[in-house]
């Protein structure tokens, strides 16, 4: 049963009270889903989060882009360490009804220094890889973006993407209630910050503007990220869109029980 009717999604859209850890840019935004059942999502996620479902559905994405202005709030943009590619595999949770949020399989990042960062400072299963992102325009004057991820490590390896979408659609807001809102306006994560020996959950918050997002279509695919992660998922052509990009504030992690949910 789809608790899209119940769950509040417009009060995580508000920005948050709370200590700003770090302003980015998220920009040239690929949203690749593929409906997937919970039950293969089920054993990979923490048992405290109910996983989140559209009309029924669940779904895993795919999302690539490009992070630029990354850093602390006390500190300017470093040329080399600020900038980088990026490509996330997610699914959508819950927690007892609220907070509807997204728990990262993995993120592959271009960059060792944030990677790093990353896995030791916001517990995310952040991966070094080698990535490049390339845009070009058809015959009849449409954009096309494409996006290589090859995995370096931690493993699991090999690991990557090799993605070209066309965007077709015009720039609009997704309405709440849709979809495309339930898929792309997510403003909460879930990660597991309790290291190795036990499991304890924090939740982060970012705020942004509504994404600017248009539709697009997936003109090839090929990916084995979901794989080294342990989803299989069908061979049908994703649900795609697209977003020029947001200037995000990201608002540092809280345990669970405390966050105020």
């Amino acid at each position: 049963m789809s608790v899209r009717g119940t769950i509040d999604r417009i009060a995580p859209t508000r920005r948050p009270d709370g200590r700003v850890a770090q302003h980015q840019s998220w920009k040239k935004l690929t949203f690749l889903h593929w409906r997937v059942p919970e039950a293969v999502l089920r054993p990979l996620l923490p048992e405290e989060l109910t996983i989140d479902t559209f009309e029924g559905d669940a779904f895993v994405g795919l999302v690539p882009f490009t992070m630029t202005g990354v850093r602390p709030l006390w500190a300017p943009s470093v040329p080399g360490i600020s900038n980088f590619h990026e490509t996330n595999v997610r699914t959508y949770v819950h927690k007892d009804g609220r907070d509807p949020g997204v728990w990262f399989f993995s993120l592959d990042a271009a960059s060792r220094v944030a990677v790093t960062v990353a896995r030791t400072f916001w517990h995310l299963p952040y991966h070094h890889a080698r990535m490049s992102l390339d845009e070009s325009e058809t015959a009849g004057g449409a954009r096309e973006i494409s996006y290589v991820t090859e995995r370096l490590g931690p493993p699991p390896v090999p690991a990557g993407c090799t993605i070209t979408t066309r965007v077709v659609g015009d720039v609009s807001h997704a309405v709440p209630g849709t979809l495309e809102h339930f898929l792309a306006e997510r403003y909460i994560l879930y990660a597991d910050t309790g290291g190795s020996n036990k499991r304890e959950l924090s939740i982060g918050r970012v705020h942004h503007v509504p994404y600017p997002l248009q539709r697009a279509e997936a003109v090839s695919w090929e990916e084995s990220l979901l794989a080294a992660t342990g989803i299989a998922r069908a061979n049908d052509a994703p649900l795609a869109h697209y977003a020029e990009g947001v200037d995000v504030e990201v608002f540092a992690l809280e345990p669970l029980g405390s966050a105020g949910t």
